[in-house]
């Protein structure tokens, strides 16, 4: 059923994406803020009971839907673990902004890639040039392509029923709302943090290994090993580092935004960022994706055999 409920939710995604700003969780948004407006008195321990409260009902309740709708029909079971899917993960909430810089890139409107660019990073972007475009859009497409798809991913596939893609989509969105913090007395959304670089642990690693086995694998852990630490969070360090490795891509460096430099550590080996790139990049995040599902089908079988 894992491996069933992926495949049709990634299908269903392709073919109606679903934008981030879904009525599901904007509900989810204002239940935070609540949280936050009364609860938040500055300590952690404030932040541990928030972040419980935030999480606990929703992934419980979907693990009872779940438990629910499979003791009537394994289908309804499928079913809810799909929607549960097609609401917290998808190719397509990144790819389609990722696909626009490409196009424009390639027939020289690079006025128009770094609007769009400038609109998915929140980014100043009029100062960049074309591979400063190319190189900040494959970083972020590789970002986001593991907070989308292959962090869901492996919690729901480790979890009974839909809880797991749940608690890791919720987990992430308390992480951005609560996790950065700039008083450093405000000590709300540390657990927050704290519980969203657990959750990555893993799957951060799981995800650049597999950039590795599907692209330049040598450089890949060259670089993963030898660059990931320079950058300015280690988790986000491993998976740049080890695409741009399996791409034979120049990431990082700096970049020319709000009228000075912004100094940035290389990442990678080989050539400089160009729109080819852009292709190969979105390549090696679909084969990464088709690994994982293999992987799956392999323990399904194993599982079911034993």
């Amino acid at each position: 059923m894992t491996l069933l409920s992926l495949i049709f939710a990634l299908a269903l995604e392709q073919l109606r994406p679903l934008g981030n700003r879904n009525r599901v969780w904007l509900v989810f948004t204002r239940y935070a803020n609540h949280l936050e407006r009364n609860l938040n008195a500055g300590s952690n321990r404030h932040g541990v009971l928030a972040w419980m409260c935030a999480m606990l009902p929703p992934v419980l309740l979907s693990l009872l839907v779940y438990y629910l709708l499979r003791a009537v029909s394994p289908v309804l079971g499928l079913l809810w673990n799909v929607f549960v899917l097609y609401m917290t993960m998808g190719f397509r909430h990144f790819s389609s902004a990722f696909s626009e810089i490409s196009l424009s890139l390639s027939e020289g409107r690079d006025a128009d890639a770094r609007a769009t660019l400038s609109q998915w990073t929140t980014q100043s972007t009029v100062e960049l040039s074309a591979n400063e475009v190319s190189r900040l859009a494959i970083e972020q497409g590789v970002l986001d392509s593991y907070r989308h798809v292959f962090g869901t991913m492996f919690w729901f596939a480790i979890l009974p029923g839909p809880c797991g893609a749940v608690m890791y989509r919720l987990a992430q969105m308390l992480n951005q709302k609560w996790g950065v913090r700039e008083l450093a007395e405000d000590r709300f959304g540390l657990f927050a943090s704290k519980a969203s670089a657990w959750l990555d642990w893993i799957p951060v690693r799981l995800t650049a290994a597999s950039f590795a086995v599907m692209g330049d694998f040598e450089d890949a852990i060259y670089c993963w090993r030898s660059q990931a630490r320079t950058w300015g969070s280690y988790a986000e360090g491993i998976l740049l580092a080890s695409a741009a490795g399996a791409l034979g891509v120049r990431l990082g460096d700096p970049l020319k935004q709000d009228y000075t430099v912004k100094f940035r550590p290389e990442l990678g080996l080989g050539d400089e960022a160009d729109p080819n790139f852009l292709r190969s990049a979105v390549g090696l995040v679909w084969r990464s994706a088709l690994l994982w599902l293999l992987v799956i089908l392999l323990v399904s079988v194993a599982s079911w055999l034993g």
